[in-house]
């Protein structure tokens, strides 16, 4: 049994430290207090088919994993499926959508979220995709693994390193670059929704996504910066406004909370496991970690047995 650090507290760390536990090896999260995982501001969403709209193959194949690995490990996996919408202006972008998708049906949008009653003719309907609520599912994680022994802490690490940090460790893989991304809660008692839904807009896509308690999470923006200041006016009145597409009431509705995450990327947008002088790495998730985190953990699972370090 090999002693592990892993670095970094958000979904990837915590997804490669369930891993590892789970065989057997000693782990230890090494946290940092002044930082903020990316994952602490993601939408949640399992949603493999829908990301074929602009992701690789890769993506695909790989997330459809994902939900199966979290719901043998966290309760709250809600398999709803994703609906996707559109206002009556940007049909041609519904049309598009279900060209570039796959694994989809035409709908009434009403019959699956009655509060959309005459508001979208037609709609997609992803049913094999899932959604959590991240920040549960991080915890959760975290007591698993706090309940298995792994010490989480600041020290120093005291074993074989994995690099989970995302773009904190940019000052080591330099190629890395941040996407920064933009998300509001609302709360509404009028607008009641069981699953992610998508309305498509020619400059930028936009979901709301059901969490407990009459809360919805809308997001999110993706801006090419490290910029990690609090939400833009601009980035606010846009989401708005697509709210307010979705359901006039929404305007009515609270924002309880704003915040922005620097998501780690690599070039191709495709995380990457990586070995230099002894350190291991799990990095460059974009805007897919609770997606791809938990089949790249696995696979990294795979590699260091491969090498007989587990």
């Amino acid at each position: 049994m090999s002693r592990w650090s892993v670095l970094g507290d958000g979904v990837a760390g915590l997804c490669v430290g369930t891993s590892l536990a789970e065989r057997g090896e000693s782990v230890e999260v090494i946290t940092a207090e002044q930082h903020c995982a990316a994952s602490h501001w993601a939408g949640g969403m399992l949603a493999p088919w829908c990301e074929g709209e602009s992701a690789p193959e890769e993506v695909i194949e790989l997330g459809q994993r994902s939900a199966p690995w979290w719901s043998a490990r966290i309760n709250g996996v809600e398999h709803r499926g994703t609906l996707v919408v559109a206002s009556a202006r940007d049909t041609p972008e519904l049309t598009r959508f279900s060209r570039m998708t796959r694994a989809h049906q035409w709908v009434d949008p009403a019959t699956l979220e009655p509060a959309l009653e005459g508001r979208f003719s037609r709609g997609l309907f992803f049913a094999g995709e899932a959604h959590l609520d991240p920040r549960s599912a991080l915890q959760q994680l975290r007591k698993g693994l706090q309940l298995a022994g792994v010490c989480f802490h600041q020290g120093q690490p005291g074993g074989t390193i994995i690099d989970c940090r995302g773009i904190h460790a940019a000052a080591d893989q330099p190629e890395l670059r941040a996407v920064r991304g933009e998300m509001l809660i609302l709360h509404s008692e009028e607008v009641q929704l069981s699953r992610p839904v998508r309305i498509l807009h020619p400059r930028f896509p936009c979901y709301l996504v059901p969490r407990a308690a009459g809360h919805l999470m809308l997001g999110a923006t993706m801006v090419e910066s490290d910029d990690d200041s609090p939400i833009s006016a601009r980035a606010m009145m846009e989401l708005l406004s697509a709210a307010w597409a979705i359901h006039p009431a929404l305007a009515e509705a609270r924002i309880v909370e704003s915040g922005t995450g620097r998501r780690p990327a690599y070039r191709n947008n495709i995380p990457a496991i990586r070995c230099h002088n002894g350190v291991w790495s799990l990095n460059g998730m974009y805007r897919h970690g609770f997606l791809l985190a938990p089949v790249m953990a696995e696979k990294l699972m795979q590699q260091l047995m491969q090498e007989n370090l587990i």
